[in-house]
């Protein structure tokens, strides 16, 4: 298939926008990337809008009605199928904070699930956002589920979630908390810090025994203060963190993104922290087994308590939220696909160039999704 575009963005460091662009894939895989028409003529021509690398989220806790912990492959497939609408080709199911023994059936119960969704999006692995939490910065989670991170129970996590727990995140201040970085960065787990109280010194401690990320910036976490940088300070500052954004203008303000745009430039991955209600009207849902609400006033959905629940963001709406506070065009896309590709230890994900997957999608001009294909094929649009 050779697809010719009006615009194409790589998602590569310093290449920009071709404008005109055009790709050839073969095999499931991308072949050719070229500037300025195709060498012959095009089987696919995209006059309007813009190709970019399928968008790559690692923190999905559920969208369409579907709670992705009840780890259900009929509601997984369904996910796995409907993302690529939003431009998704890739992503990490999320369980948040539960029991750890409820969290280990799901993690084997994810082993089975996630092979078995085979049409849409590519199911990445797990991420487990909790239970080793601080109690102080619980958001929606639940404090009486929260628990430090043993040793016992860290190898029953990653006994249980073997070939498919992807990443973790944890408060690096717990008691035993760095063993457990160390844990499970030497078992290939991604650790990420978040729903933390911790200090600057403590985060970078975290980073020292191996952590590279932190949860959804700004929320759940001790912000930035000019004597104690906290979380924030140190994920904007520590050139070995990369930070998930949620760019819904809900969970974060415009001001506020664009500040850590600027001050972490190619360290910033969006993500939308979706949840059942994502895709849906306004009515009741569930996150991690527990009742929330999408207002019908198009703001995020909370708890019963009025605590922010994940959100009902699209990923090409984070793309266009966030040229909206002034990140340029392709900086936002590999914000999108290629930082959080790189970040799980994906290289073949998240970029148009020779010998990657042929993820892709198609933008209009107001970048809405269009069409996407995974692996060459298409499967939205």
């Amino acid at each position: 298939m050779l697809i010719a575009a009006k615009r194409l963005i790589t998602a590569l460091p310093g290449t920009g926008v071709l404008a005109p662009g055009y790709l050839a894939v073969s095999g499931g895989r991308i072949t050719e990337v070229g500037e300025g028409p195709p060498p012959t003529a095009p089987d696919l021509d995209l006059r309007t809008g813009v190709l970019v690398p399928g968008l790559v989220d690692l923190q999905v806790n559920g969208y369409y009605g579907v709670d992705l912990a009840d780890c259900d492959p009929e509601g997984w497939a369904l996910v796995a199928g409907r993302l690529p609408e939003t431009g998704t080709t890739a992503f990490l199911p999320t369980f948040i904070t539960a029991p750890v023994a409820r969290l280990a059936t799901a993690l084997r119960s994810a082993q089975k699930t996630a092979g078995a969704a085979t049409a849409g999006a590519r199911i990445l692995g797990v991420h487990l956002e909790g239970p080793f939490l601080s109690p102080a910065r619980a958001g929606a989670h639940r404090r009486d589920w929260m628990v430090p991170p043993s040793p016992d129970a860290v190898a029953e996590l990653l006994d249980a979630g073997h070939g498919v727990l992807r990443l973790m995140t944890l408060a690096p201040e717990a008691d035993g908390a760095l063993a457990a970085v160390a844990a499970l960065v030497a078992a290939g787990v991604v650790v990420s810090v978040g729903h933390s109280d911790a200090t600057a010194g403590q985060v970078a401690a975290a980073a020292d025994a191996g952590a590279r990320m932190v949860t959804h910036l700004f929320d759940a976490q001790r912000g930035l203060h000019h004597r104690e940088p906290g979380v924030v300070g140190q994920a904007l500052t520590d050139h070995r963190l990369t930070s998930g954004l949620i760019v819904d203008l809900c969970h974060v303000s415009a001001a506020a993104c664009t500040i850590a745009f600027a001050a972490a430039p190619g360290r910033i991955c969006l993500v939308t922290d979706a949840a059942a209600a994502a895709g849906m009207p306004p009515g009741r849902y569930v996150l991690g087994g527990q009742p929330m609400e999408l207002p019908p006033d198009g703001a995020a959905p909370v708890r019963p308590d009025g605590t922010l629940a994940g959100s009902a963001l699209r990923m090409d709406q984070a793309v266009a939220n966030a040229v909206a506070v002034g990140l340029g065009l392709a900086e936002a896309v590999a914000a999108a696909s290629r930082i959080p590709a790189d970040l799980i230890g994906r290289p073949d994900l998240g970029r148009l160039a020779p010998g990657a997957a042929a993820d892709l999608a198609w933008f209009g001009d107001d970048l809405r999704t269009r069409a996407a294909w995974v692996g060459g094929e298409q499967v939205y649009g």
